[in-house]
């Protein structure tokens, strides 16, 4: 009814030749007040009479200027009329209205509701579809009649077209309506193609390049979150070099894929070009070869570079990487890598071979380099020095052992899988050629490499189980069984110590039943960080077993093999071994008595020796210095090998393997007393990054320290990297944060603090998921809550804070959702849920702790609304509404970190915290990929973007649209509500 009544009013006005002041006051007087203008379709109803002829009507026409000068009626309601119109013949009515869009379309802006801010996206997308539609229809009647006329009416389509997608704030709401609805943004498309089919028919260069922009612009709306700034003007990146450094010297046994994310998480966040990130990781590669221990660390690294990474670049190569085809960036990587001669040189005397040679073969089989470019880099490598002297011309290089070891792995495991009940001798023969030399660490490195190690050890653990099945036996058989549990005893127990426990306990017994070995790890054997209670039961079995064990060892004059049950014998080693030194200690025995007890228990089997040891070390731990020189004097007449005539077969090999595993088993307990097994040996380093920290020295003063000796250096060696481990190790997580933290806001010189930032995220990786926690949900809150810190967060130091902050969450948010920690972080302690729980409580009605601290900064208290008052409550965010599971330690402390910056902004209250929140937003940004579905700004509040805006750096389009979930209905309002009114 209101609209005819409105058509009506219109008629009449031009019937009586009203001015447009009359008609706008009449009109305004016989309607209704409060009657909303766009509600009553006024824009269209006049639009409407304006175009019913060839030629509009200018007396209507100007009523609706009128009404747009006067703010009658919205932009958006005009826009939304033009769009309707779709006779493109009549120009003059087109060219009537390009002109009142012309009024301003170069202001286009909204300050009312959500809805009204989404109506102007949606006609902004409406007039896009119709300028692209007229277009169309002007370059298709050019090509067919080629009229001169409608050259003009199609270069002012182009003209206004070109000039609303200039415009990266109208994109940006065009981008809005496109997902608010899908269907108007087909028409787009079959528009775009109907221009583009009619692009190379236009006679007017000038007309055909602009168009040609318009339909880039248009194309270019879906990818507007994709497009970052430029990468930084750097060659070096500490980050990637620490993360490959720390992976090759503890964590060799990690899984692949793990890696790989974190490397693209480093490459995604730094904006790091290709060809340089793999540069970056070679280099660190030939460094870790390079500074090494000699011995299993060097065969660790070896592997790591020449069988793990290539794999690690095999699956970065299935990455979308935009135009750009990964092979040719790893040609380019390695081009810049010869030219690295020094390091290359290092390298190759080192290993004794040409290393690149042999890495660009590898890359050349896994198809990451092409045959001709392959030929090619390894033809620029001819000038290597000459390698083979006369000293180490029968050595072989390490580099071809490790990638010929890898076949064997497998051809062992088959092996080992072989049904061998009938003639274990065949299996003896093939583990007895593992023992020879380096094998065994050769092959235990590939398989670790290659992802095998844990197949190999269920294997041995299988294999250690097999002699547990006696049958009436000759003293061949029986050697042969023993022989047999002993060896893979000891390879078992020397996996333990090179690869760490979690590579056995991970994966539980497939049969259910634990294995005696799995057991035995679990209460008996000695590793770093856990302490053995000497008088646990476990250590003591029955004891008429031990009667009879003690009394074989006493009396006879070698150690007995048939019908043994070898698990039983080394379960109840320790209780003989107290018996004899109670013997001993109160006279029974003579030092002659117990030599020949200890040599009994090396004897024939090694594996006696490592249970004795293993307890010894146990006992010794628990008393004091003056109590410990007669267990000692045990451990060392173990550990001697006994070299007699009548010893089993291997056991020159076997000793070998038992001296390494007695040694680091004893190294904590003879360093207390400043002890030594062994003298030590020329060039021979004993264990490998034991006894890094200096005597007496605060570990406080350590860290400082060695961040300082890092920082200088500009990147992070494997020594440093033990180091910070052990550091935090000792002070714990809250402790090694809290200091290097404060490291950090001691850097005032830009340049250093942002090569800081890069390390200290690298050392994080030693624990990020712990680390994290208590970087942002601890320390972060109490330097921004207490303004005696503020001071401290001023730029350059608080920006580098707020980039490492970005860096640990988005990298810690990624991998906790894959649920992926490795052995390394799983080992250390956990923080105890409860901790977050006290922080910030789970019922949004008591106000937590942070809520306190928060309200206790302001003159009106931080008011939580009830979990009922959802509609637009200040903590309502995206991750409520795609119900994240809260009772997560990260994604607590993620939530409540962002009510901290949302309140932070809303404060009356500046100074360098919000000069911080505001570096620590555009890093989010800066770091996210397009859409923040699943990213850690799901977590900020909805109401918190209208506060952004008001901070320059971040009132840009692209801002908003980075910073809102534009996956949720509600989230498309915020976005568009804060870019209408920019």
């Amino acid at each position: 009814m209101k609209v005819v009544n409105l058509k009506q009013a219109i008629l009449q006005a031009w019937k009586e030749r009203w001015s447009d002041y009359q008609w706008a006051i009449n009109i305004k007087r016989n309607f209704p007040k409060g009657a909303t203008w766009d509600y009553l379709n006024l824009a269209e109803a006049l639009l409407e009479q304006a175009m019913i002829g060839p030629s509009p009507n200018p007396l209507i026409l100007s009523y609706l200027k009128y009404a747009i000068s006067s703010q009658m009626v919205s932009y958006s309601s005009v826009l939304t009329a033009i769009s309707k119109f779709d006779d493109f013949s009549r120009e003059l009515c087109v060219k009537s209205l390009l002109e009142i869009m012309d009024m301003f379309s170069h202001r286009l802006s909204c300050h009312g509701k959500a809805e009204e801010c989404i109506g102007l996206c949606r006609a902004l997308l409406g007039v896009a579809v119709w300028l692209l539609q007229g277009c169309a229809y002007y370059s298709e009647r050019l090509r067919e009649h080629g009229e001169v006329a409608g050259e003009a009416s199609l270069r002012a389509c182009v003209d206004r077209l070109e000039g609303l997608l200039l415009s990266t704030k109208n994109r940006a709401l065009i981008h809005i309506a496109r997902l608010e609805e899908h269907a108007s943004w087909a028409n787009v498309e079959q528009a775009v193609i109907r221009v583009s089919d009619n692009l190379n028919s236009l006679a007017n260069p000038t007309l055909r390049s602009k168009l040609e922009d318009c339909v880039a612009l248009v194309k270019s709306i879906p990818l507007m979150l994709a497009v970052h700034s430029d990468p930084p003007q750097q060659t070096s990146f500490p980050s990637v070099h620490a993360l490959i450094m720390l992976e090759g010297t503890m964590n060799l046994t990690g899984e692949t894929q793990p890696l790989v994310e974190q490397l693209m998480m480093i490459k995604r966040m730094q904006q790091i070009p290709s060809p340089l990130f793999v540069l970056e990781i070679w280099k660190a590669c030939f460094t870790g070869l390079i500074e090494s221990p000699e011995g299993t660390e060097e065969l660790k690294w070896t592997a790591f570079t020449f069988l793990k990474i290539p794999q690690v670049l095999l699956r970065l190569k299935k990455y979308p990487q935009g135009e750009k085809d990964f092979t040719e960036d790893v040609n380019i990587a390695f081009e810049y890598l010869l030219k690295l001669t020094p390091l290359l040189d290092k390298a190759d005397q080192r290993c004794n071979c040409d290393c690149i040679s042999l890495l660009l073969q590898e890359c050349s089989k896994l198809g990451l380099l092409s045959e001709p470019n392959t030929a090619n880099l390894i033809a620029k490598r001819e000038h290597a020095p000459r390698l083979k002297t006369a000293e180490n011309a029968n050595i072989q290089p390490n580099p071809g052992l490790i990638l010929r070891a890898e076949p064997t792995v497998t051809n062992i495991l088959k092996t080992v899988d072989a049904d061998h009940s009938k003639s274990p001798e065949g299996l003896l023969g093939v583990l007895g050629h593992m023992l020879s030399g380096k094998s065994l660490d050769l092959l235990l490195a590939a398989a670790a490499a290659t992802g095998k190690l844990k197949s190999f050890a269920r294997k041995f653990i299988k294999l250690n189980e097999f002699p547990k099945h006696i049958s009436g036996e000759g003293s061949k058989p029986a050697s042969v069984r023993a022989l047999l549990f002993d060896i893979s005893f000891l390879m078992l127990c020397h996996v333990v110590q090179t690869y760490g426990s979690e590579v056995i306990l991970s994966d539980p017994s497939p049969s259910g039943e634990t294995p005696f070995f799995e057991t035995w790890l679990q209460t008996c054997m000695p590793e770093d960080g856990k302490i053995l209670n000497p008088d646990h039961p476990c250590f003591r079995p029955e004891p008429g077993k031990v009667e009879n064990l003690v009394a074989l060892l006493n009396n006879s004059s070698e150690m007995k093999l048939v019908q043994m049950k070898w698990h039983e014998i080394c379960l109840s080693t320790p209780a003989a071994i107290l018996e004899v030194l109670n013997a001993w200690e109160n006279g029974v025995l003579t030092v002659e008595s117990v030599q020949k007890i200890t040599d009994n228990i090396k004897g024939k089997v090694c594996s006696m020796a490592i249970c004795a040891v293993a307890w010894l070390v146990a006992h010794v731990r628990m008393l004091g210095l003056d109590e410990r020189e007669k267990p000692q004097t045990m451990i060392r007449q173990l550990t001697t090998p006994l070299y007699g005539e009548n010893t089993l077969q291997f056991y020159n090999e076997r000793v070998v393997i038992m001296s390494s595993i007695l040694e680091h088993m004893c190294a904590d307990v003879f360093q207390q007393t400043g002890m030594v097994l062994r003298p030590p040996m020329e060039g021979v380093e004993p264990v490998p990054y034991r006894n890094l920290l200096a005597t007496r020295e605060p570990i406080r003063t350590a860290l400082s320290r060695q961040f300082a000796a890092v920082l200088q250096r500009g990147w992070v060696d494997s020594q440093a990297l033990h180091l910070f481990e052990s550091l935090l190790h000792m002070g714990g997580v809250f402790w090694f944060t809290n200091n290097l933290v404060k490291e950090l806001l001691k850097e005032t010189r830009q340049e250093r603090a942002k090569r800081a930032v890069e390390l200290l995220y690298s050392i994080f990786c030693l624990d990020t998921p712990q680390i994290t926690l208590t970087l942002l949900g601890h320390i972060l809150p109490n330097l921004l809550t207490d303004s005696g810190h503020w001071h401290s967060l001023a730029d350059p130091p608080g920006k580098a804070l707020a980039k490492l902050s970005v860096w640990c969450a988005l990298s810690s948010y990624s991998s906790h959702n894959k649920g992926q920690a490795s052995a390394r972080q799983r080992k250390r302690q956990r923080e105890d849920i409860e901790d977050y729980n006290s922080l910030f409580p789970l019922d949004d009605t008591q106000p937590s702790k942070l809520m306190r601290l928060l309200s206790s900064n302001e003159d009106d208290p931080v008011i939580l609304s009830s979990p009922g008052d959802r509609s637009m409550s200040s903590s309502l965010s995206a991750s409520q509404l795609h119900t994240v599971n809260m009772r997560d330690p990260l994604n607590r402390v993620l939530a409540n970190l962002f009510l901290l910056v949302s309140s932070i902004l809303g404060s009356k209250t500046a100074g360098p915290h919000t000069q911080f929140v505001q570096s620590f937003m555009e890093e989010c940004v800066e770091c996210l990929e397009q859409g923040s579905r699943g990213s850690i700004l799901q977590f900020m509040p909805f109401t918190m973007v209208a506060e952004l805006v008001k901070l320059p750096a971040l009132a840009k389009p692209k801002v908003v649209l980075a910073i809102t979930d534009l996956s949720l209905p509600l989230g498309r309002r915020v976005a568009a509500k804060a870019i209408a009114a920019l």
